[in-house]
């Protein structure tokens, strides 16, 4: 049996067989061929077999995220047979004598640049598409996996590191644990193993290529991970995991009670989700709503900008399966470890200071109104709230109103449906917000503090980077008396505050949150049932 030590991100344990997360990041090299004719060959079966691949992922997309997000994948299998890109490849096989990789790669450059020049959005965004297909292309020919776990069993999944569009996109039925190499126990993709109740260990270090496939335990609230377990160290977790699943158990008999402590204190207790998968999570945990619907993910498992038209469909399914629970949607908070490719964000050297959230929604208004639309039009189908991220002055703030009332008045001039006033607040995670909280309370009906960048902020601490985790104090004073300043300035107001980073799910700050007088927490699904029996275990008045 062979121990390794990281860090710990989700408290669960599990075991199971590793199965290690590879990537296709080899440079394409020109290579002269002698026998065109194979190379052709080579690409028609590179084409059947993407087309069989983008045909399942069709049915998929179809099954769980509906109509309009699977159209995606039907105009890729359509693009495969478009014969001005298919007779490029050809012709640069032929004429070139050069390896089928290498037509395509060159193909897709020359076509990809040809829809970036033109002047219609629509087209532009297809340059994007080009690029995908060929990338799918060239995997077919090299025979490579393309990300996706190939195992017909739940796995343990090792990775260097997974970015959180990564993370976003792998089948989550599949996944018994996260293991990565690098990475910060504070950053998203932990994060998202949070929300998603998965074990999860990060800062591994290394792990010998041989551990592939070997039975492994993994322990995610100590970060150990036990390779080829002996007889004791399956006993060991037989019980942990027997102790775990009674504490479930004792959770769930929390169901449908309510969050007040002994001497009668009430709060709300929401879920934090990632998309709309996450939304069974949140109700089978009896959430009394959605307090930070993270619509990012939105872009970040796309390969195209969202149209309105998807997003509509995604908030109101989101409101609908709410049932008049209040669904608070925070606007695209895309920058800082958030990449994605067909946005083409500059390269920054503090992208975590940089060009991000708010910043990009203000710079690139059209952007911002067709998720403002989108939102405004989901509110007539239930009880949804609008947050805007990355906060920093009263300035920003009568930009976003007047970004709202052009998004209105185009609602009604196309005579589209939609929610005239809906309570719209911001994230208090900035120092500056959280200083001038006073002065921006009086402009929006609610404050949401996130804790995680808050604290990034206010100690001048990158919560990514996992060389500086012994420096970050999510509990230092500096933080705490920010967040009791935020509340206190919340009430003078008249409007509620509320805690959505994962500072809410901890614990050990319950009572002292509440005695702050935070109106709601917004936490996993997962921690709602356990902070409840915190909470309902207070006694305030002594």
């Amino acid at each position: 049996m062979k121990r390794i030590q990281g860090k710990g991100v989700c408290g669960a344990v599990t075991m199971g067989r590793l199965y290690f997360y590879r990537k296709d990041n080899d440079p394409i090299s020109r290579k002269t061929v002698t026998d065109p004719e194979a190379e052709q060959q080579r690409f028609a079966k590179a084409r059947q077999q993407a087309a069989k691949e983008l045909e399942a992922l069709h049915e998929k997309a179809l099954r769980e995220v509906g109509e309009i997000h699977a159209q995606i994948f039907e105009i890729h299998r359509m693009m495969l047979d478009d014969e001005d890109y298919c007779s490029s490849v050809s012709h640069i096989i032929d004429t070139q004598h050069v390896n089928a990789e290498y037509a395509v790669l060159r193909t897709s450059d020359t076509f990809s640049q040809m829809f970036e020049t033109m002047t219609d959005e629509y087209m532009r965004a297809r340059a994007t598409d080009v690029v995908d297909i060929s990338n799918r292309l060239i995997r077919c020919l090299k025979g490579d996996s393309d990300g996706r776990i190939l195992s017909r069993e739940p796995v343990i999944l090792v990775a260097e590191d997974l970015t959180p569009s990564e993370t976003v996109q792998l089948d989550k039925e599949k996944i018994l644990a996260f293991l990565t190499l690098r990475g910060s126990e504070n950053s998203h993709t932990a994060i998202l193993a949070r929300t998603m109740a998965i074990p999860a260990v990060v800062g591994l270090g290394k792990l010998d290529p041989e551990a592939d496939g070997k039975t492994a335990i993994v322990d995610g609230f100590t970060g150990t991970v036990c390779i080829d377990p002996d007889e004791a160290a399956v006993a060991a977790y037989t019980r942990k995991k027997q102790e775990e699943e009674e504490k479930h158990r004792l959770w769930q008999s929390l169901r449908g009670k309510p969050n007040t402590t002994r001497d009668g204190r009430s709060i709300q207790l929401y879920a934090n989700i990632g998309g709309l998968d996450d939304i069974n999570a949140a109700l089978q945990n009896d959430a009394g709503g959605i307090g930070l619907f993270r619509s990012e993910f939105l872009y970040l498992q796309n390969d195209h900008l969202p149209t309105e038209e998807e997003q509509f469909r995604a908030y109101r399914e989101a409101a609908e399966k709410l049932a008049g629970k209040k669904v608070i949607i925070r606007t695209m908070d895309i920058g800082a470890d958030k990449q994605t490719g067909y946005l083409k964000l500059p390269k920054e050297e503090n992208p975590a200071l940089g060009y991000r959230a708010i910043r990009i929604c203000l710079t690139e208004p059209e952007l911002f109104r067709t998720q403002l639309r989108a939102l405004y039009r989901a509110g007539v189908y239930g009880d949804v709230s609008i947050m805007f991220p990355m906060i920093t002055s009263p300035e920003e703030l009568k930009r976003i109103r007047e970004q709202i009332a052009i998004a209105q008045q185009e609602l009604r001039t196309q005579e589209i449906p939609f929610r005239e006033e809906m309570e719209t607040g911001i994230m208090i995670e900035t120092p500056a917000a959280a200083v001038i909280s006073d002065i921006l309370a009086p402009m929006v009906d609610f404050f949401s503090i996130g804790t995680n960048d808050l604290t990034q902020y206010t100690l001048a601490i990158d919560r990514q980077n996992p060389s500086l985790e012994s420096f970050y104090q999510p509990h230092h004073e500096a933080v705490l008396r920010l967040i009791h300043q935020v509340i206190q300035n919340a009430h003078k107001a008249g409007i509620w505050a509320g805690i959505c980073g994962e500072l809410g799910a901890d614990p050990t700050l319950t009572e002292q949150f509440l005695r702050m007088g935070v109106d709601e927490l917004s936490v996993s699904p997962a921690q709602i049932l356990p902070i409840r029996d915190k909470i309902r275990s207070m006694d305030l008045g002594s």
